[in-house]
């Protein structure tokens, strides 16, 4: 072969060999790298964390999941906190900077006005017309503001009082109507060794479900709505009369020793071991109150009715506690693609068969006008949801109407009444200088960035 011949054919092969390595490279991706769409990413923290609330976790849980498989380009990141950690403090905090998770649980009324009107969260009115659902939730009066919808409640609850027949029944009482009725039964349990009332209030609210049921029995919607909206005063006759009745309540020792300190595990559990004869707090419960001290049903043995309607006699309001307080909100500092994502899953999550799941796997009382067999659910839930039926007024949660800041200063003065740390009435002046002060504040204020000082 010739001396050209072969430089000829050896170029061939050195060209053979680097078109093979080309190719092999652009196979590889170290020459040609095809990217993939980038991910649409959410935020979405909840509190479903306890063991009451488990089944809210699961089933948003199982929607979430649903629509990531329908939209493999959006990932959410469902994350749970601590409720009172994420109401408020981190919340709170995040607000101010701006920075929220993309989607959050919240609670509607006075805890969200300062979000709205700092304009860190989503008008979802738009959502609400464009999806034809304007006239299937039950209330949005606590997600309402100037025309627009802040966020849309996911469930309902009420708060009345369970209590334990067979307890009842062992001692020939009724659950009580007026005060005197109150009084007795709290006496008898008392001496026969039984807790009259189940409460663990070391978040402090669950001692304001009491207290706020003394205030609206006396002083009805009209006090409230005056001081929620700063033309009340809680120094008026009729709290003045209820904060007597409840000191005198308070001073038959209704409650476990160092109440304060305990938490609601603590006090679900003197129920359905029959140590406490009664429970007041909210259907979300319901789910906790399966079996009794030796495994039987104890559901079974569970009464439910309006906690003490004629406690401040015949005049008095007879309303029944509860609302449509939770729910979810989109934060107003997402981009357009994480806003499409995110009404797109809230299209998912309020739909009725996701309403239907909460009220069977729940016990939630749902916030849209759904079909719903209360046979089919759990019977004390049935029992409240017959209760709320019957019950012709209803009145929404004091915490939920009084501003941030009062709020705290009312739970508070609530805690150091049940631990007989304040005089009689004492506990109304306490809310009244911090209602006061953060109304006049509040006068001071004219732009809708300065609200923020009122997130912290």
């Amino acid at each position: 072969m010739m001396a050209t011949e072969k430089i000829r054919l050896f170029g061939l092969f050195v060209h053979a060999i680097v078109f093979v390595g080309v190719l092999a490279g652009c196979m590889s991706g170290d020459f040609l790298h095809i990217e993939e769409p980038e991910k649409t990413t959410l935020t979405f923290r909840h509190f479903w964390i306890r063991e009451h609330d488990r089944p809210v976790e699961r089933i948003i849980a199982d929607v979430i999941a649903e629509f990531e498989r329908d939209h493999p380009q959006v990932k959410i990141d469902f994350e749970g906190m601590d409720q009172t950690i994420h109401r408020e403090q981190k919340l709170k905090s995040e607000m101010v900077t701006g920075n929220p998770p993309d989607i959050i649980a919240l609670f509607g009324g006075a805890e969200i006005e300062p979000y709205v009107h700092a304009e860190r969260l989503v008008d979802l009115s738009g959502f609400l017309q464009e999806n034809g659902l304007e006239q299937s939730f039950k209330d949005l009066s606590l997600w309402t503001f100037d025309g627009g919808v802040y966020g849309l409640p996911l469930e309902g609850h009420a708060e009345p009082l369970f209590y334990n027949r067979d307890l009842f029944e062992r001692f020939g009482l009724e659950p009580p109507r007026t005060f005197p009725e109150l009084m007795k039964i709290t006496e008898t349990f008392n001496q026969n060794g039984i807790v009259p009332f189940a409460l663990g209030n070391d978040e402090l609210w669950q001692g304001a479900v009491y207290y706020h049921y003394f205030l609206h029995r006396f002083g009805g919607p009209q006090r409230i709505e005056a001081i929620a909206s700063g033309t009340g005063t809680f120094v008026n006759p009729d709290y003045i009369r209820a904060a007597e009745t409840f000191t005198r309540f308070i001073e038959a020792s209704p409650f476990p020793i160092d109440v304060n300190k305990q938490d609601r595990d603590y006090a679900i559990r003197l129920f359905t071991s029959e140590k406490a004869a009664m429970y007041l707090n909210g259907n979300w419960d319901i789910t906790l109150f399966k079996t009794g001290p030796e495994g039987e049903r104890f559901s079974d043995k569970i009464g439910v009715v309006n906690f003490v309607p004629d406690l401040a006699g015949s005049d008095g309001s007879q309303a029944l506690a509860g609302g449509y307080t939770l729910g979810l909100g989109i934060s107003a500092g997402v981009n357009e693609k994480q806003k499409e994502a995110a009404l797109a899953l809230f299209e998912r999550i309020y739909r009725p068969e996701v309403q239907q799941r909460l009220v069977y796997e729940a016990m939630r009382i749902p916030s849209m006008d759904i079909a719903f067999d209360e046979k089919g659910a759990d019977p004390v839930f049935a029992q409240v949801t017959a209760l709320l039926e019957e019950t012709q007024e209803t009145f929404i949660p004091y915490d939920n109407i009084l501003p941030p800041e009062v709020k705290q200063q009312f739970l508070r003065s609530i805690r150091q009444v049940i631990a007989r740390e304040k005089r009689e009435g004492e506990e109304l002046l306490d809310m009244q200088e911090v209602s006061e002060r953060y109304w006049k504040l509040r006068e001071s204020v004219d732009e809708p960035d300065e609200l923020d000082k009122f997130m912290r």
